[in-house]
């Protein structure tokens, strides 16, 4: 799926500068994944802090059992 992108001239020479992709296309997509790969990070550590263990829970002898 082709589609026309404004960017900045500048950013993508930086971009460009910066990685080891030679072509836009290339450099356009590692930064796509770089950017959903940093969202998905974000929304766990959302979640720290918001399970809760029993009281009796240890994970020092779980880890032994296996």
């Amino acid at each position: 799926m082709a589609k026309q992108l404004n960017i900045d001239e500048a950013l993508l020479q930086e971009a460009l500068a910066l990685n080891e992709q030679t072509n836009i296309d290339a450099l356009v997509e590692t930064a796509l994944r770089e950017y959903i790969q940093r969202r998905k990070r974000l929304k766990v550590l959302d979640l720290f802090g918001t399970i809760d263990y029993d009281e009796d829970y240890d994970y020092k002898q779980q880890r032994q059992q296996t």
